[in-house]
């Protein structure tokens, strides 16, 4: 009779009558007291046959790199009669679409059940036990004006240093004997009590006020990033700068921005993109290493500087490794064809394809079919399933990595300085000042 409208704003939704504007809050509908049968068998073979159309209809490939997809979906059908959960059913998507044999194919979500989380609070710290008590080994500084790089112990008032001990946390008491993580459950983003002193018995302890961060991940990738850094500079002689390129999206980018144009009077670099996530192509990042020096400019403090901004002439060394893919695997691959230096660590793990957008399944579950690829300009697919070889092969050893030695950043910078050594840097005085007034 289109008498009433259906509409939503955000999250809620109205019925309002169609002959006027409604007023704001009129025909709220209570979906908060909306309950649904579902038939998850039903849902599931529903899903099963609407991940193999997204697969059909998206994948770059319609020829699905030579799959028969009719009789796979006919070959894997039986096991739905078999499912007993959800999860069995995302077990089922991966064992079925790695048919297809293609990276960045990821099964995701769907109507799992919720495990209620206890959010554990960290103190951004390392630990040694010592005379029955919890010392603090290791205290990172953080960026406290940074919210993702909050270090509790090292904000301003607070000053706990490495070699103090935590004797309490609230006014209860903390042994060596306890698991020290016990203590801070249900504390993160909360302010809590510490006990610290200088002494295992107490004497000269001081209360503190902190409030416990949820993780401690970008603590520890920043404390790992200028760790490094002081190696290459300390191996180096302070000649070669270091930077770490965490993915190719905006955090591996950040990271290029602040590290590389701030080590400008360095000879040359390492640039370690172990571990690298992945993102958009880095073309950005390997235009700004080839640049070549088109000038040079005095001023009237300081050394001499090259132009065009950031165009450093030394050597560079790029680090790889098993953990680097997609835009981790085009980075090395235009590194290379660019000729910038020689590529040091494992091969990279060889996933060069795009996904973009698809449809949600039934219940907010996920899968990708990756709808783009990249290949060479000799017209082969030259990374995907193949990954980026380094020129010089070279292991993580885990035992030289506990004694405090990383062997492949260690064999970057010996590379670098040999390369430094073939053609050293060379200064580059301005001409004498122009006299203007000198008389004939």
């Amino acid at each position: 009779s289109r008498e009433k409208v259906l509409y939503n704003k955000g999250k809620s939704w109205f019925i309002a009558g169609a002959d006027s504007a409604p007023k704001d809050g009129d025909g709220a509908i209570k979906t908060g007291d909306f309950a649904i049968h579902v038939q998850p068998l039903a849902e599931w073979r529903q899903m099963y046959a609407e991940t193999w159309r997204i697969e059909r209809d998206f994948l770059y490939d319609p020829g699905l790199h030579g799959l028969d997809l009719a009789a796979t979906r006919a070959r894997y059908e039986p096991y739905l009669d078999g499912l007993a959960s959800r999860a069995d059913l995302n077990y089922l998507f991966e064992e079925m679409l790695g048919e297809i044999t293609i990276g960045h194919m990821f099964i995701d979500g769907g109507d799992l059940p919720e495990v209620a989380k206890v959010p554990v609070g960290l103190l951004g710290a390392d630990y040694a036990v010592e005379n029955n008590r919890h010392r603090f080994a290791r205290v990172f500084d953080g960026e406290n004006w940074n919210p993702q790089l909050r270090a509790p112990l090292s904000e301003p008032g607070v000053n706990v240093a490495a070699g103090e001990y935590l004797l309490a946390v609230d006014g209860r008491d903390l042994p060596g004997t306890a698991d020290v993580y016990s203590f801070f459950q249900g504390k993160a983003n909360h302010i809590v009590v510490l006990r610290v002193g200088p002494q295992a018995d107490g004497t000269g302890a001081r209360d503190v006020k902190v409030t416990p961060v949820p993780t401690e991940s970008g603590l520890r990738h920043r404390a790992w990033i200028e760790d490094n850094r002081r190696t290459v500079a300390r191996l180096s002689g302070d000649r070669l700068g270091y930077l770490h390129l965490p993915d190719t999206a905006a955090g591996g980018y950040a990271s290029f921005t602040r590290y590389y144009f701030a080590q400008q009077d360095r000879q040359g670099f390492v640039i370690d993109e172990r571990y690298n996530q992945g993102g958009w192509l880095a073309d950005y990042v390997v235009d700004h290493l080839q640049r070549k020096v088109t000038s040079w400019a005095i001023f009237r403090e300081g050394r001499e500087a090259s132009f065009p901004f950031g165009a450093n002439p030394g050597p560079k060394v790029l680090l790889v490794n098993e953990g680097a893919g997609s835009g981790g695997d085009a980075l090395p691959w235009y590194f290379r064809k660019a000729g910038v230096g020689p590529i040091v660590g494992k091969r990279t793990w060889g996933g060069l394809v795009g996904i973009w957008w698809y449809p949600h399944l039934l219940d907010g579950g996920s899968i990708t079919a990756p709808s783009s690829a990249i290949y060479g300009t000799e017209g082969a697919w030259e990374v995907e399933n193949v990954g980026i070889a380094p020129d010089i092969e070279i292991d993580l050893d885990p035992k030289a990595w506990r004694e405090g030695h990383d062997a492949q950043l260690e064999k970057a910078v010996a590379v670098a300085l040999e390369l430094l050594a073939k053609n050293p840097s060379v200064p580059h005085p301005h001409p004498p000042y122009p006299n203007y007034h000198r008389k004939p």
